[in-house]
């Protein structure tokens, strides 16, 4: 067997060129070693973008990372993962397979080199603003409660009263009264930060913890030290200013020492309010105590008939049993609205009366107000008339206490469960999934999660009630989020269990003491979200009827051989174990219906797959895998939903996919253009309709959330075929293809194409128009008319978007195609470098939806909105030129050196919609539009847009001109404000006369003593965010409010003593665990040390932007310097920071440390 392999690798290797073949196997070591280094550099590149973006986030609270900048680095590191893989296979290959290892190293080393290419710019913020105060909480009609609310504001408003107890039963309405309180809060904006946090019975601080930052769109570190994390939170909290922290359904006492949250007080302003079903609690953490009371009679009775209808009334009959039914419910919200819900549209008086009899008897069944509210709401979910809706409802208590649910998540668990009966197609099953969870919502025992339409919660009192149900029959044990470290005992296990929920725990391993010996009725096992990292092999034995199996999210390596043994599997649910890398047979799991593999690193399909006739749902979006069976595809032919991982590994012929007639979901990438196109084709024959799909050829790390997507990169024409795109197609991307002239001249069914909604063009060197007007007839609609989003980027022939030429008069052109664009919201124009006039004149009365215009290093682009021509303009009598974009709300222009106006100079931007302008590195921009017309009565230009903001350089700023508008300046003057993205004062430090070579610590402390201070103060930087505290080992970094400086560093072969100065100090905020520095002599040591130490030399590269073209790049120091910064690693660092001083970082680097090809390595 020793010599299958590598004949094997021989055999893969006889397609290529024989030359190519032996540079392989000759070179072998050299592409070895520049893999290493690729993926060094790559993983470098992902450390300075992680710590980076860290540092913002904990920076700049109330940012949010960059979508694009998350999805890079979870692509990367999958990448690195892959890479070293691919390391490890070549360590442990022969001889005669160094040519087929060769080829693998290589093509894997290009793959990163364009994920290293496409990095995030490091001078750029890696972070979007977030909500300012917060996101508004839904919330559902409050009725009565108007003295409570009114008492809570008051408390809210008083200095004296700093934390206030909202303290009743269950159902009363406490949470629906905060909810309102907080929107109000958000209104009044007397506060910087409004912030929610639900705590529940399982109580957690690092979860607390975790919470609280992230409302704040801040960055906890993942550690264990408590009173780091503590310390953290309340700079967090402090840097946030005024706020009022709002924690929900409080049940034990809070030490917010503990937590890490301020102690709330008049000098602070800030404010703690908490809700309770334990009035104690609010006593121990010494809160002012307000009770809410139950609903009196008549405002229980309005609200009932809110719910049920008001139609109601008419029946006059009913009204006296609709009474005592309220009267039944207690004044409670909760019990009122259920109940009312539950009886909607029943106008049967019968059917009422029997209501009431039902509700009477249980409630005198029991005592304790508790069991009284449960049993109200029991009521409720008994008169649900499906039973199979019963069993979805109870299904959610499976989620732990104050889980936000996914609704399509919840719904695909129904059908894995069999709660749906079985339809036509998969997508009337999830059609009667949303049927059944409106159902529920509308009976209130499911609500809506305040921040998001597409997920649902149980409220904590239905929640007691569903585990009350399930306590007897059906037998459930639930334990989901309760922390556990290892499974329940024996004999918890008990034999009349039919589901099992332990997701969102601790547990690590399964032994085989753990093993439970009579599950013979247990059907479902929820194990996800636990760090399990194996699982006895005989942990399934006695699970005979187990359907359900969810190992999601776990760190499990391999699965056990029992699992093989459960025949009446249907769901095997493996999503996200990134370390599993293999599965025993699946050939006698026939009846499985789903099996997720997604995000695992399986490297082939699992033995026995083509046996599963059944199965309806395969995911196979895995990066890892080499390939799929050619011929496995036709065998599945029930499969309704089929997700392949797209990278350049694994491909798939049409002919493998075409036989799944059942098809509905399709995730997965073609050969070539030609079996795409066959593809397609086999699809308009059979008038076949995929529900959802993303069709591909060639590779692509992009992140789609589209429904109906087409993505074409790197195509390689075969012959004169066009592609073929599918009439019902929604987003389209194109990258790296050269040969492309324009959309409509190169896709054969364009014309066709009725709903395009997005289109992203990239890196096509041959694209010279989007499209071509001549290449439609007058009556034909036009593809463009329902698009939302064009991205345009690197096309460099690319000289306008809409080619009129041949097309007889511009007149006909807007007559005939009026439409084109009218839908168009957002256009994104990068690196266009032939294209002179963004948007013809013709095109604006199309625009009128436009909300977003960004276009950026353009180099030969003249205007943004084209000017009329000479015959238009003398049919004008006014003097001005309007051009009406009216939901135009952002506009951004950078790096476009040529620009010379945004519009003619006698134009007027009419744009009430208008709430950002970002120029940057524009010089030749001397005017600024007026975006209003003007008002008369000897007043232009009295008011400008509401809530504008303009952004630049205050150079560029001085330097406009307004001669014609001269009052304008006055209105735009204090709506605008300095883009200072700044780097190291290289300049002010020349000025100085230190010269670059000679750069060291040293010269860089005293320089930021002197010249950067001045420099800041000289750019309109306020002095007092100015004080430097101290000097700690770890990067060069510095971190100012709104903005990051980061300074490369690389040690040279000289040693030199480090001499400090003395710096002024700001002592309002103490530094701890951070002793003052002092020369000593370098120990052998390389680890991290505060700066103690003498260190060797250090020379500098350093970059600023944002002060004219000629500035933008970085300052080459010295030749040797890295090309991409060092950010630090450890978590100590960046928690040393106390926000709003100045400190300067370093990282302790050892010259022995640097490698021949002069990258740095951390010590």
């Amino acid at each position: 067997m020793e010599y299958v392999e590598p004949a094997v690798c021989v055999a893969n290797c006889l397609g290529t060129p024989i030359c190519k073949y032996l540079q392989y196997h000759r070179k072998l070591n050299n592409y070895v070693r520049n893999l290493k280094r690729i993926r060094d550099e790559l993983n470098s590149q992902m450390e300075d973008i992680e710590m980076l973006l860290k540092a913002e986030l904990l920076h700049h609270v109330g940012k949010i990372p960059k979508k694009g900048v998350e999805n890079w680095l979870e692509n990367v590191k999958m990448m690195i993962r892959e890479a070293r893989n691919v390391e490890n296979k070549v360590g442990n290959g022969g001889y005669l397979c160094r040519a087929c290892n060769g080829k693998l190293v290589n093509k894997m080393t290009r793959e990163m080199q364009k994920f290293l290419d496409k990095a995030p710019n490091l001078s750029q913020s890696l972070v979007i603003d977030g909500p300012s105060g917060g996101l508004p909480l839904l919330t559902s009609e409050l009725v009565g409660e108007e003295a409570v609310r009114e008492e809570i504001w008051s408390c809210l408003m008083q200095e004296q009263v700093s934390k206030i107890g909202v303290w009743g039963m269950g159902g009363v309405g406490k949470t629906t009264i905060m909810k309102h309180i907080h929107n109000d809060l958000l209104k009044e904006q007397q506060f910087e930060r409004v912030i929610w946090v639900t705590i529940s019975k399982e109580f957690d601080i690092v979860k607390l913890q975790d919470d609280i930052a992230s409302a704040l769109n801040g960055y906890m570190p993942k550690e264990g030290n408590k009173v780091r994390r503590a310390a953290i939170l309340s700079e967090l909290l402090k840097k946030v200013g005024k706020h009022v922290l709002i924690l929900d359904d409080v049940w034990d006492n809070v030490s917010l020492e503990e937590v890490g949250i301020p102690e709330p007080s008049s000098s602070n302003g800030c404010k703690l309010v908490l809700t309770t079903r334990v009035e104690q609690v609010c006593k121990y953490m010494e809160c002012k105590v307000i009770k809410v009371k139950p609903l009196s009679k008549e405002e229980a009775l309005t609200l009932f008939l809110n719910k049920v209808g008001a139609n109601i009334l008419q029946s006059p009959t009913l009204m006296p049993t609709l009474r005592l039914v309220v009267k039944e419910c207690a004044g409670l919200p909760l019990t009122t609205v259920v109940i009312a819900g539950t009886l909607k549209g029943e106008d049967d008086p019968r059917i009422w009366k029997n209501a009431l009899k039902d509700l009477k008897e249980r409630i005198g069944k029991v005592e304790g107000v508790e069991a009284e509210v449960t049993e109200r709401l029991k009521f409720s979910f008994n008169h649900l008339k499906d039973e199979k809706m019963k069993h979805c409802f109870l299904h959610c208590a499976l989620y732990p206490e104050d889980y936000s649910i996914w609704k399509d998540e919840l719904i695909e668990s129904w059908i894995d469960e069999g709660f749906i009966d079985e339809m036509d197609t998969r997508q009337e099953m999830k059609d009667k999934g949303h049927a059944i969870l409106k159902k529920l919502e509308d009976n209130s025992l499911l609500e809506n999660v305040s921040y998001s339409d597409h997920k649902v919660k149980m409220h904590d009192a239905v929640r007691d009630m569903a585990l009350s149900i399930t306590s007897m029959n059906p037998r459930y044990m639930i334990q989901a989020g309760f922390q556990l470290e290892k499974l329940p005992k024996e004999e918890e296990w008990t034999v009349d269990i039919e589901k099992v929920s332990l997701m969102d725990n601790s547990i690590s391993e399964i032994s085989i003491d753990t093993v439970p010996l009579k599950c013979q009725r247990l059907t479902t096992l929820l194990l996800q979200d636990n760090p399990v990292k194996k699982i006895s092999d005989s942990f399934f034995a006695n699970m005979p009827c187990l359907s359900v199996l969810n190992l999601s999210s776990t760190k499990i390596k391999c699965l056990p051989n029992s699992i093989s043994e459960l025949k009446n599997l249907t769901a095997l649910l493996l999503c996200g174990c990134e370390e599993l890398s293999q599965l025993p047979s699946l050939s006698k799991l026939q009846g499985l219906k789903k099996l997720d593999l997604s995000y695992t690193i399986i490297e082939e399909a699992p033995e026995g797959m083509d046996m599963l006739i059944n199965l309806r749902y395969l995911d196979l979006n895995v990066r890892t895998l080499k390939d799929v069976p050619t011929g496995l595809l036709p065998k599945l032919f029930c499969l309704e939903h089929f997700k392949l991982y797209r990278g350049k590994k694994i491909s798939l012929k049409a002919e493998e996919v075409m036989p799944l007639e059942k098809l509905e979901f399709f995730y997965g990438r073609f050969e070539d253009l030609h079996e795409l196109n066959k593809f397609v084709s086999s699809m308009q024959q059979c008038k076949k309709s995929l529900v959802k799909y993303l069709l591909q050829v060639g590779p692509s790390p992009c992140v789609y959330e589209g429904d109906k997507i087409i993505s074409i990169n790197e195509l390689e024409y075969c012959g004169d075929e066009l592609i073929m795109l599918p009439a019902d197609i929604q987003e389209l991307h194109i990258c790296n293809c050269h040969n492309l002239r324009s959309l409509s001249e190169d896709i054969s069914s364009f014309k066709n194409v009725m709903d395009l909604r997005a289109s992203i063009i990239m890196d096509c060197q041959g694209i010279e128009c989007v499209v071509s007007l001549s290449s439609f007839s007058s009556s034909c609609t036009h593809p463009f008319q329902s698009l939302e989003l064009l991205s345009l980027s690197r096309l460099p022939k690319l000289s306008e978007l809409i080619k009129v030429e041949e097309y007889g008069s511009a007149t006909t052109t807007i007559l005939t195609l009026s439409a084109i664009f009218s839908h168009l919201k957002q256009i994104y124009i990068h690196n266009c470098s032939s294209m002179k006039t963004l948007l013809p004149h013709w095109l604006l009365p199309n625009l009128w939806n436009l909300e977003v215009i960004q276009v950026e290093s353009c180099d030969e682009l003249v205007e943004i909105l084209a000017a009329p021509t000479s015959e238009d303009e003398d049919k004008r009598s006014d003097a001005s030129i309007k051009f009406h974009l009216p939901k135009l709300r952002v506009l951004r222009l950078m790096k476009l050196p040529k620009l010379k106006s945004i519009c003619s100079k006698s134009g007027v931007m009419i744009c009430d919609c208008l709430r950002r302008i970002n120029i940057n590195n524009c010089p030749k921009i001397k005017r600024i539009p007026p975006f209003v017309p003007l008002v008369g009565n000897g007043q232009p230009y009295a008011y400008a847009p509401p809530s504008l903001k303009i952004m630049s350089s205050k150079k560029w700023w001085e330097s406009l001109e307004w001669d014609d508008h001269p009052h304008f300046k006055i209105v735009l003057q204090p709506l605008w404000e300095a883009k200072l993205i700044l780097g190291f004062p290289f300049r002010e430090m020349l000025k100085l006369g230190v010269q670059p070579d000679v750069i060291t610590f040293s010269t860089l402390i005293n320089g930021l003593s002197v010249g950067f201070l001045s420099m800041m103060e000289g750019r309109g930087f306020e002095p007092q965010y100015c004080g430097i505290s101290s000097v700690i080992a770890c990067l060069c970094m510095v971190l100012l409010p709104k903005f990051v400086l980061a300074i490369r560093a690389k040690s040279s072969k000289v040693p030199g003593k480090l001499n400090i100065t003395s710096m002024p100090r700001d002592d309002s905020n103490l530094v701890w665990n951070m002793p003052q520095p002092a020369a000593a002599t370098m120990p052998p040591s390389n680890s991290l040390r505060l700066l103690q130490y003498q260190l060797p030399s250090l020379l500098l590269q350093v970059q600023f932007a944002g002060f004219g073209l000629e500035e933008d790049d970085w300052v080459n120091i010295s030749k040797h310097v890295r090309q991409w910064s060092l950010l630090c690693e450890a978590p100590e660092c960046i928690q040393a920071f106390f926000l709003g001083i100045l400190y300067i970082v370093f990282r302790l680097i050892s010259s022995q440390k640097f490698p021949k090809d002069d990258s740095i390595q951390a010590s």
